[in-house]
């Protein structure tokens, strides 16, 4: 390989460089500069977002023998990666300083993460599929576990470890076996000798099971939730941001990737195990999060139901539902960022505001606060004129053109029970006298990007075309 074919890959090389620097810098200094690790983390970001652009590919362009890929779809992901990565270390700096976890760790294993997703989302061989996954999930099993003197942090990183191994040996197993059927791990390969056809029929069915349960896995859906509410309940706020938010949209990628390129012509194999696990995401995710007092495990709960919606416009196998299932887990992504963001805000030192009384009174406490919330709330059910609304009739319409009617009705009737917790927060702030008196105090820049976080949601609705435009040219310029 020449030098040039690293030039695709120009962005991981960055953010790799980076981390190795931040790593040794934050040995070095004193506990009192920790924020050199926050600014060179932030600084990261904006170098590897400026590499991307310059590079912006029209077209898909294979790099590093095959294993790497630049096309319009990795670029316009690894930027609101790149944008919602930032946005998690600024509403978690006051959470962390207070609670003794400002440390470099935590900068370092997000980067980490990070830049196991940009490669999950560049890869077109099943190797490099991976290799990123693996590197994103052992980075978030470390930041589970970051805050070493909480036993409830440590069993949530146990059972995420635990799961998570089961997972990817499932994976890698349905791998192996289309691998055996295909004789390929490159997705080009895979997608054109099962165009070719084969007679090595029941393997290969086997094989797409497993992969479906291990993506099945990685997304939270029903039956493979389990680690889901322990995990976001027992991992610290500033964590469970994190894995709540960003990498569902690797997580978009990873899925489209495997079951959109490679396994193309199959698509009647596993549609109908998306029908299913969308539904029973559905249905459980609304029901559960009903009976929850936990914000944390509420929007657990609440984060299994939207992937069942997200999988709506996977399963229907064509341009729209792709385009539509990634505006979806874009717009996801952001009113996750501003639901867990409002928890961090409204915590302070040995406080957690993680539970539904603790946002009792909150229009009193800070109007514009409330409101914001009251905002990221209406999206998260669907209520016009925020995104949400437009993230889910995109992919009810996908849903619609293959002709599955009866799907398309059925998501319609759990958004709508879904609605009934998303407005009890909205009564308790507005119609609840306050438990805590005590005004919010926000750091500046933490107000100003909660409050672009929570107007975004109602611009993007008023105007959703720039972002639905988006998707639809990533995904058609890379199909």
């Amino acid at each position: 390989m020449s030098l040039t074919s690293f030039v695709p890959a120009l962005p991981e090389i960055f953010v790799l460089t980076m981390v190795s620097l931040i790593l040794l810098i934050d040995a070095a200094v004193g506990e009192k500069r920790r924020y050199i690790a926050y600014g060179l983390s932030l600084l990261t970001l904006i170098g590897a977002a400026l590499l991307t652009l310059r590079d912006f590919s029209s077209m898909p362009v294979l790099a590093l023998g095959g294993l790497f890929i630049d096309d319009p779809l990795s670029d316009v992901l690894k930027l609101f990666l790149y944008l919602a990565t930032a946005a998690v270390l600024v509403y978690a700096r006051d959470y962390l300083r207070q609670r003794g976890l400002y440390r470099g760790e935590f900068f370092v294993l997000a980067l980490f993460a990070l830049l196991g997703m940009m490669v999950m989302v560049s890869a077109s061989h099943f190797l490099t599929l991976y290799l990123g996954l693996e590197l994103l999930a052992l980075s978030l099993y470390a930041m589970v576990a970051l805050q070493r003197d909480s036993s409830v942090a440590t069993e949530a990183a146990m059972k995420y470890f635990v799961l998570g191994a089961l997972a990817s040996g499932m994976l890698l197993y349905g791998m192996s076996m289309v691998y055996g059927v295909t004789g390929s791990l490159s997705l080009g390969g895979v997608a054109q000798n099962l165009a070719d056809g084969t007679d090595l029929r029941i393997p290969l069915v086997f094989g797409i099971v497993f992969i479906v349960a291990g993506l099945a896995f990685k997304l939270g859906a029903v039956p493979f939730h389990m680690w889901v509410p322990d995990v976001y309940h027992g991992a610290p706020t500033a964590m469970t941001l994190f894995i709540g938010s960003v990498p569902k949209i690797a997580a978009f990628a990873f899925v489209v990737r495997i079951l959109g390129q490679g396994l193309e012509s199959q698509v009647t194999e596993w549609r109908d195990m998306l029908v299913i696990l969308a539904v029973l995401s559905m249905a459980l995710g609304n029901f559960a999060a009903i009976a929850q007092s936990n914000l944390k495990r509420m929007f657990a709960y609440s984060t299994i139901s939207h992937m069942g919606f997200m999988l709506l416009g996977i399963l229907a196998g064509s341009q729209n539902g792709y385009s539509g299932a990634m505006f979806y887990v874009i717009v996801y992504a952001l009113m996750t960022l501003g639901g867990f963001g409002m928890i961090l805000l409204l915590s302070r030192a040995g406080f957690e505001a993680d539970r539904l009384e603790d946002f009792k009174g909150l229009n009193r406490r800070n109007p514009w606060l409330a409101f914001v919330m009251l905002l990221l709330m209406f999206s998260m059910a669907g209520i016009p004129p925020t995104v949400g609304f437009y993230a889910k009739l995109s992919v009810l319409q996908a849903v619609v053109e293959i002709g599955y009617v009866w799907l398309a009705v059925a998501a319609v009737v759990f958004s709508l029970v879904g609605a009934f917790y998303y407005l009890r927060i909205v009564k308790l702030m507005y119609f609840e006298a306050p438990a805590d008196t005590e005004p919010v105090a926000v750091a500046p820049d933490t107000r100003l990007l909660m409050s672009a976080n929570g107007l975004a949601v109602l611009a993007l609705g008023i105007l959703p075309q720039p972002l639905m435009a988006v998707c639809v040219h990533a995904i058609g310029a890379s199909f």
